[in-house]
């Protein structure tokens, strides 16, 4: 039985503008005056008017049930995805000192089975067999929980999802396994330098505010308590019961059914969650104890980077979030234009990235933080970099706090918001649940941008905490010995006293008035289906899209400089690199303005060349693709900026072994089956053999040698298309065919069981197993993509809930480029690479069984769900442009490609997956590491295999 006693609906309309003008309401929603709201008093207490975009076409609706909880329904009719997000105030700051990490592991077992859905894959099983997809995340003062799925499936979804929150097993068969998958959470993390950095901050902050305990818990802090006390299930049950209560729960829900379809699915499923009368954990506590500041720290990095961070306590200011007094101290301090903090210290070879903002906020407090990335000479001249940050300060406080800049800041976020695209459902789903728990909930939608009044005193307040008193500095570095480590993440840390007095850099200045704001904003008519050529020569092609749909005068231009060098040699390789990198960094300072207004550009290289990318306004975009490319053929490269950029790519490659073992072992698999391709270790060493002259020459042959693709998606009618595409070609003169450009060719496994190990030295082992098609038709491209589905949900119950091998597991489909296949990864703290191989075998081999006895009926569901992930729409202007990119760089262009896949995952027969199950068996490479792997030599290998055929007679 629904209860609706007590339940308060909040209907939504469009937001008003100062006058009283009405921005425009959508179809379907009611707007209801007080007097008709006065007719149902016992069921619509109140009326609440949501800020939204006057472009926002979606219904809104805030419900508060009986039991306190707060939920928001947002009905999308154009959404093919359907989510929630039930955020819940408590988070690991509420974990007990004996038992740190008890939040996060509270997080893991709720997904093990509820009394209506015992089993314990019962929720994935659902999901996957109905194209969906969850996870949850854990953070200080919240506990996130999240899903998107077929829409016909959300009922069910919801079912599932909402059992969480009423009847957990919190089941004992499963308690230990979910130990140990933390615990491999905490080992695959355990070396990220973020988290390193936070340890040695956890150091430094005032040890009482909860906020500084360790948060992601392992088998030591998680352990059994002694015998006699209580068990670490009944410690569990007792979080859950203590702290997830109706009242500190905000559910946020983004799916195409109706509002009135949602809210009955929602209160029916939601109103039993026991309301005990919570209120979200406060934090009183100090962040920081004054007493101990001002404080030097030197930290061991792992990567080879040097980095500078200041941090600043100061007031939470997310309450003052409608004045938002931080937001322009870090504008300028984060400024990157001419006279700004990072230009003078780049110019004079001491920097090469600089950021600012607000990080540990708790509720009361947090750390203004100014964090810069170190080339080699400013690691030796700390103190003149800290000197020149409060000059920088200093000289805003003589001038820069002024209500002019403050609304310039204002009027871009009220241009960002009236134009803002939504994302995926279930991103929004995340954002708003969030926001729902921390702001009132006409501004859910609105507080990111809502910037009401000038207040000088108050954003005096907080630039007056910038001061040398009140700091805590932090430098890394890998050359940083200690006894002193920090525990849990192993960082070596040592105090440090700064030797003198700083000096000041030269050559500060506040930002001028903004000259690239735009200020035609008309939206025009007319939706293309599809890309259409535009310009079509041998040398030059053009493709234009006019865009209406996403509600924003903005224009996605991508343009790909092709040569037939780019990578013909790992020198090449590198100098398409350095090219593109300089490009950017040579017009960061001149464009940084145009960025802050809603323009963009960016440069990067690939395999064919360099793809320049213009993102923004439609109005203002024309000078901003001229300035790029007269850049790109006539600017100086000069030595100090051909070094940093070269350092910058060094640091880079030399940083690899220490990334992702997940991404390294991905990278492997890249490199032995696409030709051309080149290992970091031979970029890196290729690189060391380059001088500012070898660019010099490279940027004139590879202008001299052009085929260029360009592609305009957006809202800009076709003459100015034109106008600016005949501006590309006439800027770069290209003269080459596209038969003239060398493509990438992904190569076939033998079937010799080939095993690869990456250049690592991580601690972790892991496996990733690659099953290839047979050839690289759309046929088998559909085929695999479908057998890809139906094994991942009994992939991961298999290896990660029943055989606890490693946090990273997973199975899914991989192509590389149009070869279809399949990868199976586990990355584990514990087991060697050979047992996890081992387990990977007894999964396949019964996966052989179950696919034999598999029925056609039992096939629908990973049919459909395959469609329906490839039948699902572009969200915004950007991912439909990279989409319809992606096209152009294929043999033949056809921009139907995804809709054709999606409809012959519908026509996949099970005799077909039982044919092409074998193929993909005797197709198989492995890419393995154990701590102190030799890494193989790729490059060898890879010239033992030949091309996948493009058709292959099955």
């Amino acid at each position: 039985m629904r209860q609706l006693i007590g339940l308060k609906r909040f209907a939504r309309w469009k937001m008003a503008l100062p006058g009283g003008a009405l921005l425009g309401m959508a179809m379907g929603s009611l707007w209801l005056a007080p007097a008709a709201l006065a007719a149902d008093e016992d069921d619509i207490k109140e009326v609440v008017t949501p800020h939204v975009s006057p472009y926002d076409e979606r219904d809104y609706r805030v419900l508060e049930l009986e039991n306190g909880l707060n939920v928001l329904l947002v009905s999308d009719d154009e959404a093919d995805k359907a989510a929630a997000s039930m955020n819940v105030r408590v988070g690991s700051a509420q974990d007990p000192d004996d038992l740190q990490g008890l939040a996060h592991f509270l997080e893991h077992m709720l997904f093990l089975g509820t009394e209506a859905y015992p089993e314990v894959d019962a929720y994935q099983r659902y999901l996957s067999r109905n194209a969906g997809s969850h996870n949850a995340f854990t953070a200080s003062q919240d506990t996130n929980y999240f899903f998107s799925i077929e829409p016909s499936a959300f009922e069910g979804a919801l079912d599932r999802f909402s059992a969480f929150f009423v009847s957990p097993l919190f089941n004992a068969d499963k308690l230990e396994s979910e130990r140990n998958v933390v615990h491999s959470e905490y080992v695959a993390r355990r070396r990220d330098e973020g988290r390193r950095e936070n340890a040695v901050l956890n150091q430094l902050l005032n040890p009482d505010n909860p906020t500084t305990q360790f948060a992601v818990g392992n088998r030591e802090t998680l352990a059994n308590p002694p015998e006699g006390e209580a068990t670490l299930r009944e410690r569990v049950m007792a979080f859950y019961q203590r702290h997830y209560d109706a009242n500190v729960m905000n559910l946020a829900v983004v799916a195409p059914q109706s509002l009135d379809t949602l809210e009955d699915w929602v209160v029916e499923r939601f109103a039993e969650i026991p309301d005990n009368d919570r209120e979200a954990p406060a934090i009183d506590t100090p962040l920081v104890d004054r007493d101990t500041l001002p404080r030097y720290v030197e930290r061991q990095s792992i990567e080879d980077r040097h980095q500078l961070r200041f941090y600043f306590p100061i007031p939470d200011p997310t309450d003052a979030y409608r004045q938002k007094p931080t937001q322009l101290i870090s504008h300028l301090l984060g400024d990157e234009s001419d006279g700004s903090l990072f230009a003078v210290l780049k110019d004079a070879g001491l920097a090469d990235a600089l950021s600012t903002g607000i990080s540990r906020a708790d509720g009361q407090h947090a750390l203004f933080t100014v964090s810069i990335s170190l080339t080699e000479d400013g690691a030796q001249r700390l103190d003149d970099i800290e000197a020149t940050l409060f000059a920088a300060i200093e000289r805003i406080r003589q001038g820069g706090l002024e209500e002019w800049r403050y609304t310039e800041q204002a009027d871009l976020n009220e241009q960002a918001f009236r134009f803002q695209q939504h994302g995926e459902p279930q991103q929004e789903a995340i954002r708003l649940s969030m926001n729902l728990s921390r702001y009132p909930v006409e501004d859910v939608q609105y507080a990111a941008y809502r910037m009401d009044e000038f207040d000088a005193e108050q954003h005096q307040r907080y630039l007056d905490a910038l001061t040398q008193d009140n700091m805590l500095r932090i430098y890394s570095a890998p050359d940083i010995e200690s006894e002193k480590v920090t525990p849990w993440f192993d960082t070596a840390w040592r105090e440090q006293t700064p030797s003198e007095s700083g000096q000041a850099l030269s050559g500060l200045a506040l930002p001028a008035p903004n000259p690239f704001i735009a200020s035609d904003l008309t939206l025009l008519e007319g939706q293309d289906e599809r890309p259409s050529t535009l310009i079509d020569t041998p040398s030059f092609t053009a493709w234009h899209m006019q865009v209406a749909q996403f509600n924003t005068p903005k224009v996605e231009w991508r343009l790909s400089l092709q040569h037939p060098s780019a990578s013909y040699s790992a020198e090449e390789a590198v100098l398409t690199r350095l090219l593109a990198n300089w490009l950017n960094d040579s017009l960061n300072e001149a464009l940084y303005p145009a960025w802050l207004a809603g323009q963009s550009f960016s440069a990067y290289a690939h395999s064919r060349g360099i793809t320049l990318s213009f993102s923004g306004w439609r109005d203002g975009q024309t000078p901003l693709i001229e300035q790029a490319l007269d850049q790109l053929s006539g600017a100086d490269i000069g030595q100090r900026d051909f070094e940093r950029v070269l350092n910058r790519l060094q640091r880079e490659w030399r940083n690899a072994p220490q990334a992702s073992l997940y991404a390294q072992a991905s990278g492997t698999l890249g490199e032995a089956l696409l030709t051309p391709q080149w290992s970091t270790q031979a970029l890196l060493e290729a690189s060391q053999r380059l001088a500012r002259g070898h660019l010099i020459d490279f940027r004139q042959r590879f202008l001299d040698d052009l085929y260029v693709d360009a592609m305009a998606v957006g809202n800009l009618g076709p003459e100015l298309a034109i106008e600016q595409a005949n501006l590309m070609r006439g800027k770069l003169t290209p003269r080459l065919a596209r038969d003239d450009i060398r493509n990438l060719t992904p190569l076939a496994v033998s079937g010799d069981d080939t095993v690869l190990h990456p250049n690592s030295q991580r601690e972790e082992s892991i496996v990733l197993r690659y099953l290839q098609g047979r050839d690289q038709t759309l046929r088998e491209q559909a085929a695999t993509q479908v057998l890809a589905q139906w094994l991942e949900t009994p992939f991961y119950q298999q290896l990660r809930t029943e055989e606890q091998l490693g946090y990273i597991v997973n199975a899914g489909y991989s192509p590389v480029l149009d070869a279809p296949g399949i990868a199976m990864v586990v990355q584990s703290p514990d087991a060697d690479s050979d047992t996890i191989a081992e387990r990977m075998d007894a999964f396949l081999e019964d996966a052989d069984e179950r696919l034999e006895q598999l029925e056609d009926g039992e096939l629908n569901a990973y049919r459909q769900a395959v469609n329906t992930r490839l039948s699902q729409r572009d969200t915004g202007l950007a991912q439909m442009a990279n989409r319809y990119w992606q096209a152009t760089a294929r043999d033949e262009v056809r921009f139907d490609h995804r809709e054709q896949l999606a409809e012959l995952a519908l026509e996949v027969t099970l005799d077909e997956l039982q044919a092409l199950w074998p193929a993909l068996r005797e197709h198989q490479l492995d890419v393995r590491f154990n701590p102190g792997d030799e890494p193989s030599d790729v490059a060898a290998i890879r010239q033992q295999f030949t091309p996948l055929p493009e058709k292959a007679d099955h």
